[in-house]
């Protein structure tokens, strides 16, 4: 496993197993095969419904809590400071744990004008170390700046849709500039074009390695964090099998020029609650 250090000096794995959408009964199964191959940071969510697997999947796995590096988010309708501090609390009695590592806001919601709020909620939790830190999700520049000028708390992380089609460029600047830390959900483009185009598939053939073994080594040498999501072992397997080859500077250069600013998602500029 490689690490990165977050701005608060909190270590964090850079490949973590993310259960977007895995149902209830599937997931304990997954995050306990994910924790046996070798995962140490899960990525769940109140949206997606699954925490109380998650949670269990976690105490039944014996590995110590503090071993395991685990992130959950507020979502949209339980924005605001109140609404926030409860949603948490739910959070944390449904995982069966007293801290989360990182807790994110799902979403910048603009329209509402909620996240300001939101975020001083996350300050608190912050301050209380119910969260060892804090950070955002699919947060565009100028909602980056906002929480920058009227926060106290610089986030830790901006957790953003990412991959070679939509390599995010500028956010990634911005966020270097800042002290964030950037990581990748759908960084394999939730099995599209990016398993599948030539120039990968070429580079992935002359490592031994596959094409999502490539794509996801593309987001370490980038410094992105990256969370792939897969319920079949054999690929949460190879999805971390990633540590023993090194792209070339050429391969990077390759891989980079694939972006044509491509979402298999929403657009945060655009996402109303729902």
């Amino acid at each position: 496993m490689e690490f990165v250090t977050l701005n608060n000096g909190l270590v964090m794995p850079q490949l973590g197993y993310g259960v977007f959408k895995v149902p209830e009964q599937e997931v304990y199964e997954a995050v306990r095969e994910a924790l046996r191959v070798g995962y140490r940071s899960i990525d769940t969510a109140m949206i997606y419904e699954n925490e109380a697997g998650v949670g269990r999947a976690l105490k039944d796995s014996g590995i110590p809590r503090e071993d395991i590096f685990l992130t959950t988010k507020v979502w949209n309708k339980d924005q605001g400071y109140e609404r926030t501090l409860a949603a948490f609390e739910t959070s944390l009695q449904k995982l069966g744990v007293d801290y989360v590592d990182l807790y994110l806001i799902h979403w910048p919601m603009p329209d509402e004008d909620l996240y300001m709020d939101t975020w001083r909620a996350l300050e608190q939790l912050y301050r209380d170390g119910k969260a060892k830190a804090i950070g955002v999700s699919n947060f565009h520049i100028p909602h980056l700046t906002r929480v920058l000028e009227e926060g106290t708390v610089v986030p830790a992380v901006n957790q953003i849709e990412l991959h070679p089609f939509l390599s995010q460029e500028a956010i990634r600047a911005f966020c270097q500039k800042n002290g964030i830390v950037v990581e990748a959900w759908s960084p394999l483009m939730k099995g599209r074009d990016a398993l599948t185009d030539p120039v990968i598939t070429d580079i992935a053939a002359r490592h031994g390695k596959t094409p999502a073994q490539v794509v996801l080594r593309w987001h370490l040498q980038h410094d992105i964090i990256a969370i792939p999501k897969s319920v079949t072992p054999s690929r949460i397997q190879e999805n971390l099998d990633i540590f023993d080859f090194v792209l070339s500077p050429d391969d990077m250069r390759q891989i980079d020029q694939l972006n044509r600013n491509e979402r298999t998602g929403s657009n945060p500029d655009e996402m109303h609650k729902k």
